[in-house]
């Protein structure tokens, strides 16, 4: 027991010194980078001198130290506080992130699901199959896939299925008259607007997840136990799903735990072409009018989640091979 609160306080710990560190290189790198929160509400005015310059500078307090700054930003943080967004309406950016939170959470979980429902099977089956049809036909795809820019990919469909064959809306997230539909019938629409961003989420990790799969189930159909298991004429069925799936999936639940914070950053560029009002969107706009506050806020949000994937990825792994929980107990025994 004493060794499992140890090693829950050093877990802990360790996720205290790298937020720490994250918030520390991230606040002195937007602070770096070129113009000012001010500058929008300066610059673009004729009628706006130095003085009021130095006002807003004041106002905000980008005239103190930048270490003075982030002293500052940590005191509201750790109650939970972000500030105040400083483009635009001044909202809380607590309440502009949360608004935006459904969306791209919703989107990319489907996704998510979507990709590991195919990514996995296509990997166990390739694997299985090394070498034959299916495995070549699936590798020509996916490396397609893999290939293709994101961005070019979403441009291309929204010409073909959004143009040339309008089937699908290419832009926002409803549709005009969105109010006046029923249940089902908005149901329906939201699903023909979301329809392209998730399939591009999921046709982009699909060739990564797939091959992943296929590597670390080659790897253990090698091992002398799957062999034996074949040897004593176990069905494939059996073999594949009882003894090689758990193990081959140790380094897949790696990669899903440390995609958990494209969550976030993996929206921005999806989100921006076809104008969906998510987190990625609100991203790139607190980058473009360098508004500080809400781009910290965004980071941290997407900090917690790197640090979230990375503990549910340990947790994973007992799930997956309880040789791991065999040994933490054994350890905590000793």
């Amino acid at each position: 027991m004493t060794r499992t609160l140890l090693r829950i306080l050093a877990k802990l710990a360790w996720v205290a010194v790298v937020f720490f560190g994250i918030t520390v290189i991230s606040f002195w790198v937007i602070h770096l980078a070129p113009g000012k929160p001010t500058d929008l509400q300066t610059t673009l005015n004729p009628g706006a001198s130095a003085v009021a310059r130095e006002r807003l500078e004041k106002l905000y307090g980008l005239d103190q130290p930048i270490h003075v700054q982030y002293g500052q930003w940590v005191g509201r943080m750790v109650k939970l506080d972000f500030g105040r967004s400083m483009s635009g309406d001044s909202r809380p950016v607590w309440d502009k992130i949360k608004e935006r939170l459904p969306l791209t959470f919703g989107m990319n979980i489907v996704s998510l699901f979507l990709t590991l429902a195919i990514a996995i099977p296509i990997g166990v089956a390739a694997a299985w199959r090394q070498g034959g049809a299916f495995d070549r036909i699936s590798t020509v795809i996916v490396f397609a896939g893999f290939a293709m820019p994101g961005f070019w990919l979403a441009l291309l469909l929204m010409l073909l299925l959004g143009i040339i064959w309008p089937i699908l809306p290419i832009s926002g997230l409803t549709s005009l008259g969105f109010e006046k539909l029923s249940f089902w019938g908005k149901a329906w629409d939201l699903l023909r607007h979301l329809a392209l961003p998730v399939f591009l989420y999921t046709f982009g990790s699909l060739a990564g997840m797939s091959r992943f799969m296929r590597a670390s189930m080659l790897e253990v159909l090698r091992q002398d136990y799957i062999l034996t298991a074949r040897a004593k004429g176990l069905p494939a069925r059996t073999v594949i799903f009882r003894h090689a799936l758990r193990n081959a999936l140790l380094p897949v639940i790696t990669i899903l735990g440390l995609s958990v914070p494209g969550l976030i950053g993996g929206s921005v560029i999806i989100e921006s072409i076809f104008a969906l009002p998510g987190l990625g969107q609100l991203f790139y706009q607190a980058v473009m009018s360098r508004d500080y506050p809400l781009i910290m806020g965004s980071l941290v949000l997407g900090a917690v989640l790197t640090l979230i994937g990375n503990l549910l990825a340990d947790l994973g792994y007992g799930l997956a091979d309880p040789r791991i929980r065999a040994a933490g107990r054994g350890g905590d025994e000793s």
